[in-house]
């Protein structure tokens, strides 16, 4: 029998509707509406689980949140409303028809391009052409973009491919520097080894200058992250059965990810798959095994033989990794030790920037309004530099530079450290 995805009634019964997460929430700061408030969309998915009718407004309101869960750092009653927010919208998928040619577009995305080596590198081809021979920057200045409404939105925030992609270390297993004291293995992503392929590289380089051995398993796949925040769940266990696979009884001392979006995804594989008894307790023995590259190095204390790399830098913590893993501190105890650098805090470092996997393709609006308040943040701090831990983050604080910014650097934390180990 099918699993319902719906909200459950205990997860919706401890929200006491205090108004605490209000002021976390980024679509409650910008529009004001109770209805697009954490604690707003919590009283409307009690009437449809009380037998209301999921309507168009109630679709638009739950479609609306980020799911950057700033409401669940700042809720005193541990409502998990990122597992609400993510039922809500698998519920509607499971029960409502969407128009065909979104239903073809979904399937296309997220069935067969993401999941897929092949095509992925396909798509990554044409989008090397188009912007390696000039055609992205004839366009971009023609302004013909600007016709066209979100299209020119849109296009921005296209990633640069970086070739050779990273697809080509699948299965490969590189050495720890010196002493090996640890056995990992690097989940790489899925877009990320094709436009992410650098700082792949350099999340190996750096683990291997921390004593790891680090493999980068032919087994894996996708996270199936995007999939869970569509609310395509089946679709994501199916990603997510396969990780397990590969790699839950490998015998790796931790599972790595650099991408605090995904990394979030990846820690709540056993509630995604907590009614397969053939898989429960293995997405349990995962779960337990994954960790924020960020986090691990943190851990198990970081090698500080580094060279100088001297600037000022700010850090734009990635919701998934402060508020879904609660990982807040590591980046910054990183940060800190890399000699020459000066880390100044901008203010509301933790409220979205409006990426949120798709969200600034579909909401285009909506994220460039928080994408302008969070780069008045970073302009007033002065940095040269702008670091954070997530890619999604990186594609969305490129393109506030280019339209708010004072030509900052986006890195990830990964990268900062890389050019700390090289420049010794």
């Amino acid at each position: 029998m099918a699993v319902s995805d719906a909200p459950r009634l205990e997860d919706l019964e401890k929200c006491v509707h205090c108004g605490l997460c209000l002021n976390a929430c980024p679509t409650y700061r910008e529009l004001g509406l109770e209805m697009d408030s954490p604690r707003g969309r919590i009283y409307q998915m009690v009437q449809v689980a009380n037998g209301a009718p999921i309507t168009e407004a109630y679709q638009e309101h739950i479609d609306l949140c980020l799911a950057c869960r700033g409401c669940e750092t700042a809720c005193p009653s541990g409502v998990k409303y990122g597992r609400l927010i993510e039922a809500a919208r698998a519920d509607i998928e499971q029960r409502t028809n969407r128009p065909m040619l979104e239903r073809i577009t979904r399937n296309l995305v997220f069935d067969y391009l993401l999941p897929s080596r092949a095509l992925l590198r396909l798509a990554g081809a044409g989008l090397w052409i188009y912007q390696r021979l000039g055609i992205q920057r004839l366009i971009r200045g023609s302004g013909i973009l600007s016709r066209f409404g979100r299209l020119g939105e849109i296009e921005s925030l296209t990633p640069s491919v970086e070739l050779p992609s990273f697809y080509r270390h699948m299965g490969r297993v590189f050495p720890a520097k010196g002493e090996r004291k640890h056995r990992v293995v690097l989940l790489s992503g899925c877009i990320a080894n094709i436009c992410f392929a650098k700082l792949n590289e350099a999340t190996v380089r750096v683990l291997q200058a921390n004593g790891c051995e680090v493999t980068i398993h032919d087994g894996q796949t996708c996270c199936g992250a995007l999939h869970v925040h569509a609310g395509l769940r089946d679709s994501a266990r199916k990603l997510a059965r396969k990780n397990i696979d590969a790699l839950a009884d490998a015998g790796f001392d931790a599972i790595l990810t650099n991408a605090g979006g995904c990394g979030s995804t990846l820690k709540e594989y056993d509630e995604l798959l907590e009614h397969n008894p053939a898989y429960a307790e293995r997405a349990r023995r995962f779960a337990g095994l994954m960790k924020d590259v960020n986090e691990f190095l943190a851990a198990i204390g970081l090698n500080t033989r580094m060279g100088e790399v001297r600037g000022v830098v700010t850090y734009q913590d990635s919701c998934h990794l402060a508020h879904g893993q609660r990982v807040r501190s590591a980046p910054r105890e990183l940060l800190k030790q890399v000699p020459g650098l000066t880390l100044k805090e901008m203010q509301l470092s933790d409220l979205c920037c409006g990426s949120a996997g798709i969200y600034n393709i579909v909401h285009s609006d909506m994220a460039l309004a928080l994408l302008e308040k969070k780069m008045r943040s970073v302009n007033s701090t002065g940095a040269e530099r702008i670091v954070t831990a997530n890619p999604g983050c990186m594609l969305q604080l490129r393109a506030g530079v280019e339209r708010y910014g004072h030509g900052q650097r986006v890195s990830h934390v990964i990268e900062v450290l890389d050019e700390a180990y090289r420049a010794v």
